[in-house]
């Protein structure tokens, strides 16, 4: 289900009730029933017909598992949703932040060697154990 075997994105609303429940495993009236529970999110028509995109299609089969093979309720599948999707959001995130960190340490690296290109090369360090007499002018 690979969004370029097909050449639509997994995201894409293209499937009617019949044939995502079909391509689920389920009734079309469980299908229904899950979009009342908000548990998936199908996409509207302009009639108000339900589409589901590939990516519902996979929800839906786990949601199938979840229920079937662990034995979750559909209160404990929505709330596995929710914090599948607060994690998902929180990676993506995190992903942004490691990127603006990254540029930002580009820039602190541009302006320090910026204030390194900025030194008089006429200047000669001076040991710093060393003594210095200075003598002010006389007017």
């Amino acid at each position: 289900m690979a969004d370029d075997v097909i050449g639509v994105p997994e995201d894409a609303k293209v499937f009617v009730i019949s044939v995502a429940a079909q391509l689920a495993g389920m009734h079309p009236q469980t299908l229904r029933q899950y979009d009342r529970l908000g548990l998936v999110q199908p996409g509207r028509t302009a009639g108000g017909g339900r589409r589901y995109s590939t990516r519902d299609v996979a929800l839906l089969r786990s949601i199938s598992r979840l229920s079937q093979e662990d034995g979750v309720n559909l209160a404990g599948i929505k709330r596995i949703i929710d914090l599948e999707n607060q994690v998902a959001a929180l990676q993506e995130r995190v992903h942004e932040l490691v990127v603006e960190l990254e540029a930002a340490h580009r820039e602190v690296a541009e302006v320090q060697a910026a204030v390194h290109a900025s030194y008089r090369r006429d200047l000669v360090p001076l040991n710093q154990n060393a003594l210095v007499v200075w003598k002010p002018k006389r007017r």
